[in-house]
């Protein structure tokens, strides 16, 4: 049963740290109260959530378990066990998500470390009897125990985007011939469409979409515009300045910069970020709202911030960013936020990936609904 959190909460504008020039245009608080309800707890590091036709919630825990939410209720037993998942730092079981004919194929797609340096997607069909039937779509990802991307998405097109990281070597993002620090568009087999920008060129690999990607874990596509948006972990002092987290439209074919502009560096032919972060929010994930009923959100991307502990909210006129402030801001890390067939606005905290301070009942999934 879904429990209540029995508070209100005021929107107010946090101090995001500096952004391009012409990111965004004035700033003003706003006074909108909702609620919070707690979905699921005692959760381990919960991933990625998805919703299923049929009213499920499907969400990733870290450690390599895939679980289920029924009719309100945490299932004891998981969907899916990963026998052979290498959980270390930041890596683990991470993304999930289902073919857009998931109601009838029943094919569910998820992205996790095998080894310290190699991640993959791999695709199951669920059945009575579990997940059967694996398949791996795309393999031997460059990773590390940090900067391994792994949200993966189906977009408006019908193709699987993922997202990879940089596997902390910064030289991989730039180098075409590596699936490092890129996004990826494949079929939903694991073949590439033929209209990737590189499928035709002997000196790329065909899978990629975009690069110069430091580590992008937050992928939603604009509603109206189709745009793709991203969010990208920056250096956070590890391998450059500190901060510099990133909001980008990804696009076909073009480079995002990593390693050799980031923050609100410019350079001709390298794309700079839409909305930069300094200091780190450590932006985990992505999510536009297009439901009625939170009407105050509608159009707006969220996103989880781990270091910056809270759900930013970015209000956007199309291509423009018009303000961005932070919710949620006493739950600690928020990893995942995504939207249920429900209309409202679901999040994970991420407590207890080892920079958190948990709660007696962390980790939690909740939902944010009208007061």
């Amino acid at each position: 049963m879904m429990k209540a959190v029995c508070l209100a909460f005021s929107l107010a504008i946090s101090a995001c740290g500096d952004t391009p020039p012409a990111a965004h245009g004035p700033i003003a608080p706003e006074n909108i109260e909702y609620r919070l309800e707690t979905v699921a707890s005692n959760l381990q590091v919960p991933w990625s959530i998805v919703f299923a036709p049929d009213g499920r919630i499907l969400f990733t825990e870290r450690p390599g378990r895939v679980r289920v939410i029924e009719n309100g209720k945490l299932k004891a037993q998981p969907l899916h066990t990963f026998k052979d998942v290498k959980s270390a730092s930041e890596t683990g079981l991470m993304g999930l998500c289902l073919h857009p004919a998931f109601a009838t194929n029943h094919f569910i797609y998820a992205s996790y470390a095998y080894k310290l340096d190699a991640v993959r997607v791999v695709r199951f069909k669920e059945t009575p009897s579990g997940l059967t039937e694996m398949k791996i779509i795309v393999d031997a990802l460059p990773s590390a125990p940090n900067h391994a991307g792994c949200r993966i998405k189906f977009g408006p097109d019908g193709k699987l985007y993922i997202t990879t990281g940089d596997a902390t070597d910064r030289r991989i993002a730039q180098q075409l011939l590596s699936l490092g620090g890129k996004t990826l568009r494949l079929n939903d087999d694991g073949s590439f469409p033929e209209d990737n920008p590189f499928a035709t060129r002997d000196d790329a690999l065909p899978h990629i979409w975009s690069y110069g990607h430091r580590n992008a874990q937050g992928m939603d596509w604009q509603p109206g515009t189709g745009l793709m948006f991203q969010t990208e972990h920056g250096p956070s002092g590890f391998d450059g300045p500190g901060g510099g987290d990133e909001v980008n439209i990804v696009e076909k074919g073009k480079n995002y910069g990593w390693p050799t502009i980031h923050h609100t560096a410019t350079q001709d032919g390298l794309v700079s970020p839409l909305l930069e972060f300094t200091p780190a929010e450590a932006p985990a994930s992505g999510a536009f709202y297009s439901g009625d009923k939170l009407p105050q959100f509608k159009g707006n991307f969220f996103f989880g911030c781990l270091r910056g502990e809270g759900l930013m909210r970015v209000v956007l006129d199309g291509r423009k960013v018009v303000k961005h402030e932070k919710l949620v801001t006493d739950m600690g890390r928020i990893r995942d936020v995504a939207q249920g067939p429900d209309g409202y606005i679901y999040f994970s905290t991420s407590n207890k990936d080892g920079r958190g301070s948990p709660a007696a009942d962390d980790d939690r999934i909740m939902r944010i609904v009208p007061k």
